[in-house]
């Protein structure tokens, strides 16, 4: 999803009451439980969190004693994921913090966390520095404790990782205990970066890599970490591969493979992928609120891995394009397909004899259609890149047409409709000038909502005159 969409998504989220926003989140957890949307539940999840943080962080105290586990993780909150989403380099699962906290609690250092919940909850309420003492204190315990586990020697370990957890929350471990080794470099590197980076050209590409320039966050397993940060203040994800390009000195693919930072590229290929998961279950669900800044970055995304980088058809990184690509046309060409049906369901003119009594249209199906038009339409601006550019152009021509047939078809049918079916006809009329208005414009739908008015009078008129 777009910068700007998460942004309109995050302000609507912040204007509900606290128990509509827990509400909310129990709701999204549940479904995520249950594997229902959970490239849906996963953002909106992670946009509340970081409301109710916020909240709690300007209007409450401190966490407290049964928030130890809260001190300990909150370096870690930028690169939590939540359950059921697919995870890559730089990220972290969300349900893996549990079990590594029940962990620690039990078998890696219970003598230290016992002692800091004591201490923590002798602390008096407005003792912010010190809480946040304790925090860096207990990262650090938690940091060795997991090093101990985690790193060279001491014979087969295999046993003792296994009382953390299955093989998913193992591959977190190391993740969580690298992050809290270096955390002070975290804090720094989030001091150093632009608050947003709208455009990402040399000057950011330069202060980013000044920002970056940190021993610590150079290694293999933090730096995908690292330029998650970075990628979390980008306008357009997708330019994290500039940086990949920059330090290679090159745009071919091998040549930026073989740096450190070509782990760029496979973050913005799958962050693409991830946006096309979240366009397909909303297609699905029928919510066309988000599509268009969705397909826009989809195709500024593909548009620029193609352009900027020189990808081989045959490789790792142009095969997993080549299928981004493919996955967004099948979605994509699937729902355009199924518009004129749905349009031509609503406006076909039946004969008055087989229109049963009370017939209605259901104005949420219109409403529904006339927003998969918008779609159709929307769809033109980005056909070329997403391979939809034949079937985009066809389908929005022919309903542009049998739209404008039915509705002057329509009208005419309104002067001499038989009371009878009189309603149902004007329903007709009412939403063919809803589809004008998307395919035409205003002007067009309020000259044929003219038309309608004129035949209907002129229908009652003659009905009193006869």
């Amino acid at each position: 999803m777009s910068q700007t969409s998460i942004e309109r998504l995050r302000e609507y989220l912040a204007q509900l009451p606290p128990q509509a926003q827990a509400l909310l989140m129990r709701e999204f957890e549940r479904a995520l439980e249950r594997g229902q949307d959970t490239a849906v539940a996963t953002l909106v999840l992670e946009q509340l969190r970081k409301i109710v943080r916020k909240t709690e962080s300007d209007e409450t105290p401190p966490p407290r004693t049964d928030d130890l586990s809260r001190l300990l993780f909150q370096a870690l909150e930028p690169f939590l994921v939540e359950a059921g989403a697919p995870i890559r380099v730089g990220q972290i699962r969300r349900s893996s913090l549990p079990p590594i906290w029940q962990w620690l609690g039990r078998d890696g250092a219970p003598d230290k966390l016992n002692e800091f919940e004591a201490a923590l909850a002798r602390m008096p309420a407005d003792s912010t520095g010190q809480v946040e003492a304790l925090a860096q204190k207990l990262q650090a315990v938690a940091a060795d404790a997991i090093f101990t586990l985690t790193g060279p020697g001491g014979g087969d370990k295999s046993r003792a990782l296994a009382r953390v957890g299955p093989p998913n929350v193992i591959e977190d471990l190391y993740s969580v205990g690298a992050v809290l080794a270096v955390r002070e470099a975290i804090a720094t590197l989030n001091e150093k970066l632009p608050r947003f980076l709208r455009s990402f050209g040399d000057p950011q590409i330069a202060s980013v890599t000044t920002a970056l320039n940190i021993p610590v966050l150079q290694t293999p397993q933090m730096l995908p970490f690292a330029l998650s940060i970075v990628v979390q203040r980008m306008t357009a994800p997708w330019q994290i591969i500039r940086l990949a390009i920059k330090i290679a000195a090159s745009d071919d693919e091998i040549r930026v493979a073989a740096t450190p930072y070509g782990v760029a590229v496979t973050i913005a290929l799958h962050d693409l992928s991830s946006v096309a998961a979240i366009l397909r279950m909303d297609i699905k669900r029928g919510n066309f609120d988000t599509v268009a800044d969705n397909l826009k970055a989809l195709h500024d995304g593909a548009r620029g891995l193609r352009t900027e980088l020189d990808l081989r058809n045959d490789s790792a990184w142009g095969k997993q394009l080549t299928s981004i690509r493919a996955d967004i046309s099948n979605a994509l060409q699937s729902e355009i397909d199924s518009v004129p049906g749905r349009v031509r369901r609503i406006l076909r003119q039946r004969a008055e004899k087989d229109i049963p009594p009370g017939a209605r249209i259901d104005s949420t199906e219109v409403e529904e259609t006339a927003a998969l038009i918008d779609f159709v339409a929307t769809c033109r601006n980005y056909a070329s890149e997403l391979a939809i550019n034949e079937v985009t152009l066809r389908t929005y021509s022919d309903l542009q047409q049998y739209v404008e047939r039915s509705t002057e078809q329509l009208v005419q049918a309104l002067r001499s409709a038989d009371h009878k079916v009189r309603t149902y006809r004007q329903q007709q009329v009412q939403a063919a000038i809803r589809f004008c208005q998307v395919l035409f414009g205003d002007d067009y739908a309020s000259l044929m909502s003219r038309a309608a008015e004129n035949a209907a009078t002129g229908e009652r008129k003659s009905s009193r005159a006869s």
